[in-house]
């Protein structure tokens, strides 16, 4: 980028997200949350499955069971 470029966040502070757990403002130490009992919170909730990120192992077990039964077509 340079100096002359006219880009509309030039200049701005970025606007920070609330916290994820309980939405008070972040700690920039603690980005993205507000204090160290969210950020365990949300840690034990990863710890305990309470969040989870789908896998594409996830997707094709639930499609083996719709689809239509292969023939031999010889």
């Amino acid at each position: 980028m340079s100096a002359s470029d006219p880009s509309p966040l030039r200049g701005r502070p970025a606007k920070a997200e609330p916290c994820p757990i309980c939405r008070k403002p972040a700690d920039p130490a603690l980005t993205p949350f507000c204090s160290t009992r969210c950020a365990d919170i949300d840690l034990g909730r990863w710890l305990t499955d309470r969040y989870a990120i789908p896998t594409a192992d996830d997707e094709d077990e639930d499609a083996e069971g719709t689809g239509s039964p292969k023939r031999d077509l010889d």
